[in-house]
């Protein structure tokens, strides 16, 4: 018998049609500095056409996590592309990087065409929003590592800043501001979590949300990450801007001190926002302590900027002027030996009420 790649599992002819598929989305997403269109070994970039002399290169890698366990039970993958997006370039600007290109990388069991296009529909959709060229990607079909229906998305973006303004945190000093801009909800972090909470409750993805009957569960709870790029960057073009966190996994208590000098700490009053609903709910439902809460999941917060005292009302004018939601929700102290880094005052009581 006389075998074949496709009788294994394997359609080459897809996946090429799905190059030729979302070549329109690639260019939809060009900016300077963009060489060629997809279909090569590699994509190319050039710097200098995007204006830049001699920069410093940020590199980031990301995936979505099992929020794709989400998208694929109840079939809505035009969201996920978004995600993938937004927590590689977020984790670029906190470096006062530019976005420039970005390469996806779809692993599935078997292709479906739809669907795969669906999804990088979203990661153009995430580039533009980012300003970031899609310049290459990789499919790849692997039988018998995934089940029929379930993928995987990895990310890998690059960005650039003039080696004068690269972010380190290390401006950051007691008596800094600490400015918290709102999510747009779980984001990609906590699903496994999530996902645990909703099995032990047995609830349907497709009924509605607890925390909002406008909307299924399984819906509510794909809500994108946002992308704080045009954002940060018109913040720091207004100056005053110390540091950016990324909220990601590890929540506020760990992703606050990798931009804190040694030394120092941030005292974050929980009281100042209102724990978003769908917080509110997984706390509940899952019987979930404050301090787990904060470790766990963004809890409302999506980015932190730290300003200098001085600078932190033009800061948060330049944020909110770029269409965020932001208030002041702490401040930078000495850190006494042996404390931790992020105190975080009155989570047991405000989050709780």
């Amino acid at each position: 018998m006389s075998r074949t790649y496709k009788g294994a599992g394997v359609d080459i002819d897809l996946g090429a049609a799905l190059v030729e598929a979302i070549k329109p989305l690639a260019r939809s997403t060009a900016r300077r500095g963009v060489m060629g269109g997809l279909g090569g070994f590699g994509g190319f970039f050039d710097p200098a056409a995007a204006g830049y002399n001699d920069p410093v290169l940020v590199a980031a890698t990301d995936g979505v996590g099992t929020k794709l366990k989400i998208a694929v039970e109840i079939g809505k993958h035009d969201t996920v592309g978004i995600d993938l997006v937004a927590m590689c370039v977020n984790d670029l600007v906190v470096q006062g990087a530019e976005p420039l290109f970005f390469l996806d990388y779809f692993a599935s069991g078997r292709l479906d065409l739809e669907v795969a296009r669906t999804v990088i529909e979203g990661i153009a959709g995430g580039c533009r929003e980012a300003h970031c060229a899609l310049i290459g990607g990789e499919t790849a079909e692997m039988p018998g590592l995934y089940a029929d229906g379930d993928y995987d998305l990895a990310g890998f973006a690059v960005g650039a800043v003039a080696r004068e303004k690269v972010l380190t945190g290390s401006a950051v000093a007691a008596g800094d501001v600490v400015l918290a801009i709102a999510s747009s909800g779980v984001h990609a972090n906590g699903f496994s979590l999530v996902r645990k909470i909703i099995a032990d409750r047995d609830l349907s993805l497709s009924a509605p949300a607890p925390f909002d009957a406008e909307t299924s569960l399984g819906e509510a709870l794909l809500t994108p990450t946002r992308i704080y790029v045009k954002s940060c960057r018109r913040a720091l073009a207004a100056g005053g801007v110390a540091a950016f966190a990324h909220i990601t996994g590890g929540g506020l208590i760990e992703n606050v001190p990798r931009v804190l000098p040694q030394g120092t700490a941030a005292v974050i009053d929980a009281a100042t926002w209102r724990l978003p609903a769908v917080f509110d709910w997984l706390m509940a439902a899952g019987g979930i302590m404050p301090a787990e809460m904060a470790r766990t999941f963004n809890c409302g917060i999506g980015m932190v900027a730290i300003a200098k005292r001085e600078g932190a009302a033009r800061v948060a004018k330049a944020l909110a002027a770029a269409g965020e939601t932001v208030w002041e929700a702490g401040h930078v102290v000495e850190q006494a030996k042996g404390d931790p880094q992020v105190v975080l005052r009155n989570a047991d009581t405000a989050w709780r009420a």
